[in-house]
């Protein structure tokens, strides 16, 4: 979920990347050097990052990509070359060339790599986009603070989950369909027998951990893993979008996971309307083919725009063809509502904020809130006993921002940087449940595990929504403080036992869980069966 996210908090690396630094104003004296923290960690070069003066393009060294996102980079001094591959993503750019080649395709760069000091120098922006990577840029102590995420791309229900009455916990993995990531194959395209057996074997591993509950992504990207009359059908189930894959995975998955008396929870991604930027290989009905003037481009991707309600609504839609057509367990977003950074929607301020709000930010909160509220509003007008919950990044503010906020530096908040007040939407009941993703260890100061499960359980004791915690398998061997051992996950599970908020948990994500990291599935099975 979560993170969703993305989404892949596993980091696909997660989150987002976008430097926002336009508008960066020369000063007589020369400006102090950039900094730049990952997950609230400094990270050290050896030549500093600089701002290019024509482009206001930051370059980090080649090496920073390497030692501190886990990329295999290389630099070829015969055709001054830099190639950087990570998770079957492949980046080249050349000297001179204000072009890159994406996995053998050519993308436009603002400005080429540079040689500084011996060392080989990167535009950091477009790097960061291709690795899925969320950062803020702080101007006035020109600070660029990278913010590990999934996910996101990176929720319960009847049956185990929060407010079925059923005392068993909810014990769930996020399975992710973007990118293919962890179910269907790129291998199965055009195989729906193919496809049915690897859910199948997807499924009968989760169990076995001591799973019972799956969250498939069904809307990726503004498409669907059903028949729609609203979207096309993913393309991740085919290779092109808007093509039958003959069959109904909705159908077929329900069906499947009810057999085992698990939970099935229908994992929606709301506002993400595309990968990248292009539009060729879009279906006709595809939103940002039917409506252009509901879609922003941003970060090289386009979203739904938040602030126009016809969009709002379209979505809500979209959701609702599942809520009345199929037998789930339960709605489940993923955060990904604003981007975070300059998402350009002045015009969109001027025409649609009717309640005159002054600031941007209050307005784009309260976009997301009606969203919220008005989705809620109508799944339970259609199924009252339909669980919907969201799955947030794990930080709502920190203390320095706001004194109600969690102990933690983080450099992304839900509340800040998506625009997501779960706050209020708590208070007001318009969800079920809240699922934050804590993707930190109990020993990582910036952002605690502890100090995050203890400031969500306060949030929604005296209230009727539950809370469920997602964890991040996925980091587990990465060097992040705390995830040297699989024990991690384990301690996190026995921390949220003397909770009594906490009513279950979320993995992100299933693909993570089945590779066994660090030998934690014999671990989940132990303390399952206890």
């Amino acid at each position: 979920m979560l993170f969703r996210n993305r989404r892949y908090a596993l980091f696909l690396l997660c989150l987002f990347l976008l430097v926002p630094i336009a508008g960066h104003s020369a000063s007589a004296e020369a400006p102090p050097q950039i900094g730049i923290y990952l997950d609230g960690k400094k990270i050290v070069t050896d030549v500093p990052p600089f701002i290019t003066a024509k482009t206001n393009v930051t370059m980090v060294p080649l090496s920073v990509i390497s030692k501190s996102w886990g990329a295999n980079v290389s630099w070829s001094q015969a055709t001054k070359t830099a190639t950087i591959r990570h998770e079957g993503l492949v980046l080249d750019m050349t000297m001179g060339q204000k072009f890159a080649l994406v996995n053998g395709q050519r993308t436009d760069l603002e400005t080429t790599v540079q040689v500084v000091s011996g060392r080989v120098m990167v535009p950091l922006r477009f790097v960061g986009t291709q690795l899925q990577l969320l950062v803020t840029w702080q101007q006035a102590t020109r600070t660029i603070l990278l913010q590990s995420q999934e996910g996101g791309e990176v929720g319960p229900g009847p049956g185990p989950g929060p407010g079925s009455g059923n005392s068993e916990t909810l014990r769930g993995a996020w399975v992710s369909t973007v990118y293919n990531l962890d179910w269907p194959t790129d291998k199965s395209y055009g195989k729906p027998e193919q496809q049915k057996q690897d859910y199948i074997k997807l499924l009968d591993d989760l169990q076995a951990m001591g799973l019972n509950a799956a969250f498939v992504q069904v809307r990726p990207s503004a498409d669907s893993f059903y028949p729609s009359a609203l979207v096309p059908w993913s393309r991740y189930l085919s290779g092109k979008q808007g093509t039958d894959p003959g069959y109904d995975p909705l159908a077929f998955m329900i069906e499947e996971t009810h057999k085992r008396g698990m939970e099935f929870h229908a994992w929606f991604n709301p506002f993400r309307a595309t990968v990248d930027e292009k539009k060729e290989g879009l279906a006709a009905n595809h939103i940002a083919i039917t409506h252009p003037e509901w879609v922003v481009l941003f970060n090289k991707k386009y979203y739904i725009n938040p602030g126009i309600p016809e969009a709002r609504q379209h979505i809500i839609d979209a959701i609702m063809e599942v809520v009345r057509g199929y037998d789930i367990d339960g709605v489940h977003l993923d955060d990904y509502f604003y981007p975070s950074g300059s998402f350009p929607d002045d015009a969109t301020y001027a025409a649609y904020n009717t309640d005159l709000l002054s600031a941007k930010a209050d307005w784009r909160r309260d976009n997301i809130n009606r969203f919220v509220k008005e989705l809620g509003e109508s799944i339970h007008l259609v199924k009252p006993q339909l669980s919907y919950g969201i799955s947030p990044f794990g930080v709502w503010r920190n203390i320095a921002d706001d004194p109600t906020g969690s102990d933690t530096k983080a450099g992304v908040t839900t509340y800040d940087s998506m625009y997501a007040d779960v706050r209020t939407w708590i208070q007001q009941g318009w969800i079920d449940y809240v699922a934050p993703q804590i993707y930190w260890s109990l020993s990582f100061e910036v952002a605690r595990y502890d100090k995050l499960v203890n400031w969500w359980a306060n949030e929604v004791r005296g209230t009727n929504v539950k809370l469920l915690i997602g964890h991040a398998p996925y980091k587990l061997g990465t060097k992040e403080a705390g995830w040297s051992t699989a024990q991690e996950i384990i301690n996190q599970l026995i921390y949220n036992k003397n909770v009594v908020e906490v009513q279950g948990d979320i993995f992100f994500s299933a693909k993570d869980l089945r590779r066994n990291p660090l030998g934690l599935i014999p671990l989940l099975q132990q303390y399952y069966q206890q």
